[in-house]
């Protein structure tokens, strides 16, 4: 129970601390509408998965022993979080409400992009690393493990649906979409600053480094 619980609360704490996750789906919703910030949702908890399934499996374990490694991925991580930046910022497509429709294509793009965003942003994989490595004790069943990585995409699913919603609700959706240009610019911004923290920040641990054992 104990360790329940303090993989609730260090997921918590994770998943409602500002980055890119929430700068996408705040995007999404106001630009896309609803369904497409939900579909955003679904796919940044789809995107905690390949973080726990690498971890579960042990892939983590070559991550952490191999900086080379590591650098790529947070190159790949930091580009992508730019490219997102640079068309936000750059972006000259006004939005209307005006015959709004949803459709399956822009609502897969939205699932695509929250995706990708989670899956290839190191900070997620330190957070699902640190989790287990920190939480989960050692010799844990495999069970358990992949138990703990479905509450940390639920809770990341519930979470973002959430701001999904608040930023999709018609008043607030068209107050920004009044405001577009300096919305666009400020999650740019945003985006590229995360981008850049993430091309700067350390390395993980090689020392923490007990993962969960199959029975």
């Amino acid at each position: 129970m104990t360790e329940l619980i303090a993989v609730a609360l260090f997921t918590l704490l994770a998943v409602i601390s500002p980055g890119a996750d929430f700068a996408m789906v705040t995007r999404s919703s106001y630009a896309q509408g609803r369904q497409a910030g939900l579909a955003a949702a679904v796919g940044i908890a789809l995107g905690v998965q390949v973080h726990v399934l690498y971890t579960v499996l042990g892939i983590a374990v070559i991550i952490r022993q191999s900086p080379a490694l590591f650098l790529v991925m947070k190159v790949l991580g930091a580009g992508y979080l730019l490219y997102l930046g640079y068309k936000s910022l750059t972006n000259t497509e006004r939005i209307s409400l005006e015959g709004d429709t949803q459709s399956a294509a822009s609502v897969l793009q939205a699932l695509r992009i929250g995706f990708l965003t989670n899956a290839l942003n190191p900070k997620a994989m330190l957070f699902v690393i640190s989790a287990y490595s920190q939480v989960v004790q050692p010799g844990s069943p495999l069970k358990l493990a992949f138990a703990y990585g479905a509450f940390m995409s639920v809770a990341h699913w519930l979470w973002f649906s959430l701001v999904a919603v608040f930023f999709s609700s018609p008043v607030l959706r068209k107050a920004m979409i009044d405001q577009q240009v300096l919305v666009d610019r400020v999650i740019g911004l945003a985006l590229i600053g995360l981008g850049l923290a993430v091309a700067v920040s350390g390395g993980v641990d090689a020392s923490t480094a007990s993962l969960p054992q199959t029975p």
